[in-house]
């Protein structure tokens, strides 16, 4: 049975150089003996040397029986720096991947990369990226602090929706970091990039996104951080609060089927929790490879615990399907 990780890095030593020379508030230090990428001086990302070396990616897939990785860039991605340099990067990011996947045809896919807070040159990478091989796209819960539902954005929402394109929304450092004192005991990981996902995708719903955008595929990260657990508290606001109804004309809820969700659960019941709330039909394996919390095998062992008509539908058919694979 074919497996395809649909969440899962590469960078490379070109975009670390940029983001510190031109990342501003990024910065790379030391942490207990690991180089960790900083934003506002909390530790968000630790840079793992399987990030930067595409051989070892193939021979770790041998391994945990992963047959094709979508790799895509992480956050910050290329937020920064300014438009001459934001889309130099993305153009750069897609160029790389698109080389890997040359070399690597019946492994390597990826997300494109785009300069999302310059909407004209995300729009144009976008075609030029597709052209490249792209399969969807790689979006930050935020691109910059501004939310995703921001209209500077629907240029870019418009032209991803006419082409039904899967897009990966990954969390980050949420903005206020330091004021919720997150820079403390990697909090960004454990509950800062869940608070991220899901105040992102929860606006969407509330904000009416997927009745414009009903084409598109959007694939909550991190086994839809916290949604599948507060589904009930999005419908219960729907009934009893007037603001949750103003643009939006029937339970979050139902939204939920517009959404796809990848498998890193990090335990069997969690994952379980999403596959009740999602089915079958809207899991996708992913691993977080090569992240120091990345396991392909672990993540791999959880997917084989769902029922098992399931399992075939989580480890590739769902991915096949949306990806056109």
């Amino acid at each position: 049975m074919t497996v395809i990780d649909v969440h899962t890095h590469m960078l490379n030593d070109e975009w670390l150089d940029r983001i510190v020379a031109y990342g501003g508030g990024f910065t790379v230090k030391e942490l207990m003996g690991q180089r960790v990428i900083h934003e506002a001086g909390a530790p968000f990302m630790t840079l793992m040397d399987p990030m930067f070396d595409y051989e070892q990616r193939i021979r770790d897939m041998d391994e945990c029986g992963v047959d094709v990785a979508i790799v895509s860039l992480t956050c910050p991605s290329c937020y920064w720096g300014g438009e001459e340099i934001s889309t130099g990067t993305a153009r750069m990011m897609n160029d790389d991947m698109a080389g890997r996947q040359k070399r690597w045809p019946d492994r390597i896919r990826f997300f494109a990369t785009l300069p999302w807070q310059y909407p004209d040159a995300a729009v144009t990478e976008l075609e030029r990226a597709l052209g490249l091989g792209a399969v969807g796209v790689f979006v930050s819960a935020s691109v910059a602090g501004t939310s995703l539902t921001d209209p500077l954005f629907a240029p870019v929402w418009k032209a991803i929706d006419d082409k039904a394109l899967p897009v990966l929304v990954h969390p980050g450092a949420p903005p206020g970091v330091g004021e919720m004192d997150m820079q403390r005991f990697n909090l960004v990981f454990s509950v800062g990039f869940m608070f991220d996902t899901t105040l992102a995708v929860s606006r969407m719903i509330f904000d009416g996104f997927f009745d414009t955008h009903q084409k598109l595929k959007i694939i909550v990260c991190h086994a839809g951080g916290a949604l599948p657990y507060l589904m009930g508290r999005l419908d219960t606001a729907w009934d009893n609060m007037p603001p949750a109804r103003e643009k939006i004309d029937r339970h979050p809820s139902e939204y939920f089927e517009q959404l796809y969700f990848d498998s890193i659960s990090y335990t069997d019941d969690g994952l379980d929790l999403c596959h009740r709330v999602a089915g079958r039909d809207r899991i996708l394996y992913g691993s977080d490879y090569p992240h120091n919390v990345g396991d392909m095998k672990g993540c791999l062992a959880r997917v084989e615990s769902l029922p098992a008509d399931a399992r075939d539908a989580v480890k590739s058919k769902n991915a096949e399907r949306i990806f056109n694979l």
